[in-house]
């Protein structure tokens, strides 16, 4: 795969210096175009062999074109606060929005890389992992990135030649250190390593390009060159929406679903969930005080019918809860900057740390709920939803997060009565919309999206519980109980 790499390209001064000028001219409108039209963002990844001189491509780029519309991730190791989170936390912060080019520095390639050279990742592992990045990029590609992948390379003994020259000049000895020797010795292991990450990574919508590194003259103009057609191709041609091979959504041919089998006639007396209530209260105070939840994070997601009562669920939740413990996340319509992103930017962003909850009242479910009923996307954009969400979901739990999600669902007659009531106090009416009584007249395409969300997304690390809550104080009880069972559980209690 590198061999091309390796056959001494070079550029002459002078037809570098005539084929500059207009090159720079020509990325500079491709750059405005994109940023005018902000349709979508460019995704550059920058990676390759120490010395191949990654660092002045970056700069390159900020220099030939306008710095105002680029920004550069250089992803170090992880601070304290991105290893408090799932690895690819750091990476979605760093995305660009549409119509910037965000530079990756160092990316999501860079941990597997090292830790298989090392030793630490098995071959099982490093495949999973690039199964994931793989899914990873389809992802962003689906939603209208452009992602170009570079790799620099050098020989071994081009590279050792540089790593000594450097060494020698009083003026650039700071570059080089112990570690860039030690792995320079593994110089073998980490081509290969990286021959077959390439390889198995290289797709049509996110292809590696490997560019040698010697010849500063030719590493320039060749980037430069395929960044630019790149632009140029996707301006012209606007990606269309993929449609994928989905498995048909259907309805029960015999009129039962999850929804319809809920026993709606569960409930609580006031004195029994007065007790029940301080009891799981006071357990779930315990638990996210307990030293053991300080290695773990929580996650609860709500989602419901209008007037199932989410909101005194969360409140009744919360209240066992150090008010410096908890977020509460209220999801309506994106804005601006979240419509920039791609869709799950925006949830990504609000994750908690270690010791930390985080409450999203509404989800990342909008997707194939209200988007899909509503035509506020296409079908491709939901349907592939389902597989993006599980993948993201599966990101949380694997990284010690306490996934717990909730469906709150009523009956037909006891939603009207809740809208009734609501309008009548004044003090609720707030609550009720037109929106509200408009989504009540397609109760059963909603009642479909919900069966199917439950089908496609309740999985072994990350099951819906679904929540009859007709009656309030069954409703609450359930809630609470469920979180104290899955925080015992996933902290060995």
């Amino acid at each position: 795969m590198f061999e091309s790499a390796e056959l001494g390209h070079v550029i002459d001064k002078k037809a570098y210096e005539a084929e500059v000028p207009a090159l720079r001219e020509a990325l500079l409108d491709a750059q405005y175009e994109l940023a005018q039209q902000a349709q979508f963002p460019v995704i550059l990844l920058i990676g390759g062999v120490d010395e191949s001189c990654k660092g002045d491509v970056v700069n390159l780029l900020n220099e030939w074109m306008d710095p105002r519309y680029i920004q550069v991730a250089a992803m170090d190791l992880p601070s304290d606060e991105e290893q408090a989170r799932p690895p690819m936390w750091r990476y979605w912060r760093a995305l660009p929005p549409k119509g910037k080019i965000g530079v990756f520095f160092g990316s999501w390639y860079t941990t597997p890389i090292l830790l298989k050279v090392k030793g630490e990742m098995k071959s099982s592992q490093l495949t999973q992992r690039l199964d994931e990045i793989v899914r990873f990029e389809r992802m962003l590609s689906n939603e209208g990135a452009l992602i170009l992948k570079f790799w620099f390379h050098l020989s071994k003994d081009v590279q050792k030649k540089r790593l000594k020259a450097l060494e020698k000049n009083a003026h650039t000895r700071w570059r080089v250190t112990q570690a860039d020797w030690e792995r320079f010795r593994l110089y073998d292991k980490f081509r290969k390593v990286s021959e077959h990450v390439l390889r198995e990574t290289s797709t049509a919508h996110a292809p590696w390009t490997v560019i040698e590194g010697t010849d500063y003259r030719y590493r320039n103009l060749n980037t430069a060159k395929i960044l630019l057609e790149a632009i140029r191709q996707r301006l012209a041609n606007p990606q269309p929406l993929v449609a994928g091979a989905f498995a048909p959504l259907r309805p029960a041919v015999d009129n039962i679903n999850v929804i319809r089998s809920l026993d709606m006639e569960q409930s609580l007396s006031k004195k029994a969930y007065e007790r029940q209530l301080a009891e799981y209260q006071g357990r779930l105070s315990l638990l996210i005080r307990s030293a053991k939840f300080s290695r773990k994070s929580l996650v609860v997601v709500f989602e419901g019918s209008d007037a199932a009562g989410k909101g005194g669920a969360i409140r009744r939740f919360c209240r066992a809860l150090d008010a410096r413990q908890y977020s509460i996340i209220p999801i309506a319509a994106p804005t601006e900057e979240e419509r920039a992103q791609p869709y799950l930017w925006r949830f990504w962003r609000y994750l908690p740390r270690r010791g930390k909850v985080t409450v999203y009242d509404r989800s990342w479910y909008g997707r194939v709920l209200v988007e899909r009923v509503e035509g506020l996307c296409s079908e491709a954009d939901w349907m592939r939803a389902y597989s993006e969400i599980n993948d993201f979901e599966e990101q949380l739990v694997d990284s010690g997060m306490v996934l717990a999600k909730f469906w709150l669902t009523i009956s037909q007659e006891e939603q009207l009565r809740r809208f009734e009531a609501r309008e009548k106090i004044g003090f609720k009416r707030f609550k009720i919309t037109d929106e509200d009584w408009r989504n009540r007249s397609r109760w059963t395409d909603y009642e479909q999206a919900v069966c199917d969300m439950v089908d496609r997304t309740s999985t072994e690390i990350a099951p819906w519980t679904l929540v009859e809550a007709n009656d309030k104080h069954f409703a609450r009880i359930k809630v609470l109980r469920t979180l104290c069972e899955s925080l015992e559980e996933a902290m060995g209690k």
